[in-house]
């Protein structure tokens, strides 16, 4: 099944058409830089846009920085707070015409790592953390998924960890790879104390630069890069849709 994943994030918004029997991207992924936080319209509008440049008119898998319970979002950390208790399933259904499916943006990155990529046959607690403008936080055991667990805004020093932790934080904070790598450090071993995982990915733009700070972390679990870096999202949220369609 076609379907097109859209991976909305902090600063841009991206997407392809992606096979899900296999995972791959079947059009090069398109992205939308978006300088400021988007209204639920403007993000909507920016939805269309993109579903336009691929000529598209079938079913949508969409991945929001944010809790998600069925068609609405109950969070925007990063994004525009008119997004909280929005039904986006149907605003961006109206705006593009087609069905949607809406699932956390790192619970779908998740999604496809445990399927395709790093994450594959692997038993036991995986974790996937996503380093962005936030921290995104994926939980599986045995290959299920446990939704939403929000990792990124564990408290640290009484703020969100994303603030001390995440991609847009290293730049925000001048720090260098080993700095930030140590940061890194100690926010996982807290993890580790609460959940054991096996596996730690990470994924996010910043994972193709892994050599330069994994060195730095050194946890009890065995910790590698995601596979599908930067696309992980929009294979995951495509995948989402495909679940759903299904289910109809």
């Amino acid at each position: 099944m076609k379907i097109l994943g859209i991976d909305i994030g902090g600063s841009a918004v991206k997407g392809a058409p992606v096979d899900t029997r296999t995972g791959r991207l079947v059009a090069p992924r398109h992205r939308i830089a978006t300088d400021k936080k988007l209204s639920p319209k403007e993000m909507a509008a920016t939805i269309k846009r993109l579903a336009a440049h691929f000529d598209w008119a079938g079913p949508i898998g969409v991945g929001f920085p944010g809790v998600v319970h069925g068609p609405r979002i109950l969070t925007s950390a990063n994004l525009h707070k008119d997004f909280c208790d929005c039904d986006v399933v149907r605003l961006f259904g109206k705006a593009t015409g087609c069905p949607v499916a809406l699932i956390n943006d790192a619970d779908a990155a998740g999604m496809a790592e445990i399927r395709f990529g790093a994450g594959r046959d692997i038993t036991g607690t995986v974790l996937l953390l996503t380093l962005g403008t936030g921290v995104g936080s994926a939980l599986f055991c045995n290959g299920r998924l446990f939704p939403n667990s929000e990792l990124g805004h564990l408290p640290i020093r009484g703020k969100s960890a994303e603030r001390f932790v995440s991609s847009a934080a290293k730049d925000r904070r001048d720090l260098d790879y080993k700095e930030w790598g140590k940061e890194l450090r100690d926010y996982i071993r807290v993890l580790e104390k609460i959940l054991w995982p096996e596996r730690i990915i990470i994924g996010g733009g910043v994972s193709k630069n892994h050599a330069k700070f994994f060195k730095y972390i050194k946890p009890r679990a065995q910790l590698v890069p995601a596979e599908f870096f930067n696309e992980a999202g929009i294979v995951g949220a495509a995948m989402w849709a495909a679940e759903q369609q299904r289910k109809r």
